[in-house]
């Protein structure tokens, strides 16, 4: 696929983005939190099922095929044939939606051959937005409701990663699942970096940290979906950054069988 025909895409999916935020945000508003509990006994709220049918019904110009977790259940056999297809998270951060921290974001990330290619990340109460093409580069934009069009608002994206003054090491963590191994991992780094810092975020924001620079990695020894890690993925390697499986043998990959990502580092 060649620049232009990414571009295209990029901006039908920030378009998209906003279109969910907007959604959620209406929900977020009402004061409506009602929860329901999925099979694996996450929450479910309204906003999750209003942003997927709204990014899907944007998304459908496309022709390209949606995988998202609000509609998870469509079979490998169907799935494998997929070259190309958008992978999206409409409300990543159910916990932190409810708990009204603020920290949650939709993600939407266009695959190819298995391989993040494009990224787009926003953050509905802080209208951040983190967006990035693999090759091309990845970029944040602040205040994003305050433009009227999709030029303006790319016209004054920041490049990523944005240089640092302090000389702290800051490893960022899950809010919700900071886990024994992670807790570990983190002491295991203070012999090298004894002016490590610790900081905690809820969501993908985790992964937009290192993209961004402020943070320096982000350990997850805990279970995450693809559609956690995709569009962040792809922002991630827009950076200069790299989302390797813990072991280190390997990236992480999209559109498997079976949609649980192993345990990785960003860095």
């Amino acid at each position: 696929m060649n620049k232009e025909q990414l571009n295209a895409l990029l901006i039908i999916a920030i378009e998209t983005a906003i279109t969910a935020s907007k959604v959620i945000i209406s929900v977020y508003e009402s004061g409506d939190f009602t929860v329901e509990a999925k099979a694996d006994k996450s929450p479910l709220t309204k906003a999750d099922q209003l942003a997927h049918a709204a990014i899907v019904a944007k998304l459908e110009a496309t022709k390209v095929p949606v995988l998202s977790e609000e509609g998870q259940n469509i079979p490998f056999a169907e799935r494998v044939s997929w070259r190309r297809l958008w992978v999206v998270d409409p409300l990543d951060g159910t916990k932190e939606f409810i708990s009204r921290n603020g920290e949650f974001t939709v993600n939407i990330a266009f695959i190819e051959e298995g391989k993040p290619i494009l990224g787009v990340i926003y953050v509905p109460v802080l209208h951040e937005l983190f967006f990035g093409i693999v090759g091309s580069g990845a970029y944040k934009v602040d205040a994003a409701n305050r433009f009227d069009g999709i030029s303006e608002l790319m016209a004054a994206a920041i490049r990523l990663p944005i240089k640092r003054d302090d000389a702290k090491y800051r490893v960022v963590g899950s809010r919700s699942h900071m886990n024994e191994r992670t807790l570990s991992f983190i002491e295991s780094l203070r012999k090298t970096y004894p002016n490590l810092e610790i900081v905690q975020r809820g969501s993908s924001l985790k992964i937009c940290m290192v993209a961004s620079g402020e943070a320096d990695i982000y350990p997850r020894f805990g279970p995450t979906m693809e559609w956690d890690t995709a569009a962040g993925h792809a922002i991630a390697l827009a950076a200069g950054k790299r989302i390797a499986k813990s072991d280190e043998k390997g990236d992480l990959i999209y559109n498997k069988k079976d949609l649980l990502n192993p345990y990785f580092i960003v860095k």
